[in-house]
């Protein structure tokens, strides 16, 4: 039964002390954080209870220049864990972390009191007694993460309510927090696994990016499995994908299964006057937003970047502090809203926007035809003048509305006719690069340009955000044999250490090769 619990509260009350003595896992990993002592990012660790209930514990910032990714690290578990120094009581990110949790449904949880070792028995019951106001019906525990004291009874009452939720069962769908590089693997994403499961060789898609991936391996807290459930912090490696290309916010979902929204129709929650701009904080996303209000209850956020959401998801709106929240009604609504048409979308009434099939036969109406070429008008508008396409909609009736878009199809992408890739202001850049390009890797520092490169043959990409010749790839290709070690394989080229590693990892990728050992075998293809 994979959970996931998010610590909360104010910056200094003890959080990452208390994860740490939980875990034995100290979540601060950056440089900066461990020089100031504050959590500037998320941090992980996986924690076992006594009954053997494994939990995924997200670490968040405290700080109030960071309660944006505090909701980043909240959003999609199932347990929350405030956190509250018994000496000061709770303070104003404390009230607010608290906020957060309660729009995003988390309503699970347990209190610690920290540093009670240091608070005398009159200091540490008013916190209690506050404590039991701020947060009815959940246990509070006096804890130490110096001396040890009360960490058993907090991991008694954690797993007192560690019951698995209702998920539903929904396609795969995970909102990347990290994207990072590791040597010999490539780009790992990291998320909280919202539904689904993935495993190795499955087949995604990034969004909004369009972007379809295969992934290779999968771990949960640093262990390979074959495959991870919903409910899991999961790490996923993604060959022959660039960390740039993933990101903090896109979602990496089942093919098909989810479309990028610039809309939303919600149920609000509002904690103060909302103004007309927002942050729609919505999975680890962060995006402005105008607020259209539509009667008290509902408003349509229409959003200045597309993301991926569905029916019944929790948003937090944000301008400077927190200031509500909502209930997402509909993803993809119509850009004219109405109270009587949200009312009855709430109430589960069958009023579909997008197409619906009758008789076997795909209708639409044409108002929503036209939205949705002006999202792809759009798209293109903005797209990079190397690859000037945008994704096909992975939807399962793009087949019957394609020949009504006026766009031409190529491959998995839409184009206005007659449309073609184009240098423009890059040529000098690619003419300047292919100068460089010999058998040591030359830095890329235009992703797209790199990769437009390579699609016409100018160059091959090896490691993360470099590149060689091709005729460079051939030199090294022609001196593989099977078996060969990577020092050998250095020494048969002339080339350091490093170069080698890429020019290996890249025929791993290829598939001219796999490791076996400490050494390079060819696969039938590649001999």
């Amino acid at each position: 039964m994979p959970l996931t619990v998010a610590t909360a509260g104010h910056i200094d009350h003890g959080k990452t002390t208390l994860v740490e003595a939980l875990t034995g896992k100290n979540t601060d990993r950056l440089p900066e954080e461990q020089a100031r002592g504050i959590s500037i990012d998320l941090g992980y660790a996986p924690l076992e209870l006594p009954d053997g209930t494994q939990l995924s514990v997200v670490d968040v910032p405290g700080h109030e220049r960071f309660v944006r990714t505090m909701v980043a690290g909240a959003t999609g578990v199932d347990l929350f864990l405030l956190v509250i120094d018994a000496n000061e009581g709770a303070r104003p990110q404390t009230h607010e972390h608290l906020a957060v949790l309660r729009l995003l449904g988390v309503d699970r949880g347990v209190v610690a009191l920290t540093k009670s070792d240091v608070a005398d028995a009159d200091t540490l019951e008013l916190a209690r007694a506050e404590a039991e106001e701020l947060v009815p019906g959940a246990a509070v525990v006096a804890v130490s993460g110096r001396t040890g004291a009360g960490l058993d009874e907090l991991r008694a009452a954690l797993a007192a309510i560690a019951t698995e939720r209702g998920r539903e069962d929904a396609p795969t769908r995970l909102y990347v927090d990290r994207s990072f590089t590791l040597r010999g693997i490539g780009t790992v994403v990291t998320g909280t696994l919202w539904s689904g499961s993935i495993g190795e060789g499955d087949e995604l898609r990034v969004e909004p990016s369009g972007r379809n991936v295969r992934v290779r391996s999968v771990q949960v807290h640093d262990r390979p499995v074959d495959r991870a459930d919903a409910g899991q912090r999961v790490a996923v490696a993604l060959p022959g994908v660039e960390r740039s290309d993933v990101r903090r916010g896109d979602a990496l979902v089942a093919p098909g299964a989810y479309r990028p929204t610039y809309r939303l129709d919600i149920a609000l929650e509002p904690l103060a006057e909302i103004p007309a701009r927002v942050h729609v904080h919505h999975g680890t996303a962060d995006v402005l937003a105008r607020v259209a209000p539509v009667g008290d209850r509902f408003a349509q956020l229409r959003l200045a970047a597309p993301i991926v959401a569905a029916r019944g998801d929790r948003v937090v709106l944000r301008a400077g502090t927190t200031v509500g929240g909502g209930v997402v009604l509909d993803p993809h609504p119509p850009r004219h809203a109405s109270v009587e048409r949200m009312e009855a979308v709430e109430r589960g009434d069958s009023l579909v926007y997008t197409p619906v099939r009758v008789d076997g036969e795909w209708v639409w109406s044409q108002e929503w035809l036209d939205e949705l070429r002006a999202q792809l008008e759009h798209a293109i508008d903005a797209a990079d003048p190397l690859d000037p396409g945008v994704a096909i909609p992975a939807e399962p009736w793009v087949k019957a509305v394609e020949p009504h878009l006026g766009f031409e199809r190529r491959g998995a992408k839409l184009y206005r006719p007659g449309a073609a890739a184009a240098l423009g202001e890059r040529a000098d850049a690619a003419a300047a690069l292919e100068a460089q390009l010999g058998l040591e890797p030359v830095k890329v520092d235009d992703p797209a340009l790199g990769r437009f490169l390579e699609d016409e043959g100018r160059l091959v990409r090896v490691g993360d955000g470099f590149a060689i010749s091709p005729a460079a790839y051939e030199q090294a290709r022609d001196v593989l044999v099977d078996g060969i070690t990577l020092a050998q394989f250095r020494d048969a080229l002339g080339v350091g250490r490093k170069t080698a590693q890429m020019l290996l990892e890249r025929f791993d990728a290829d598939g001219v090769t796999r490791r076996a050992g400490d050494a390079r075998v060819l696969r039938k293809r590649g001999r």
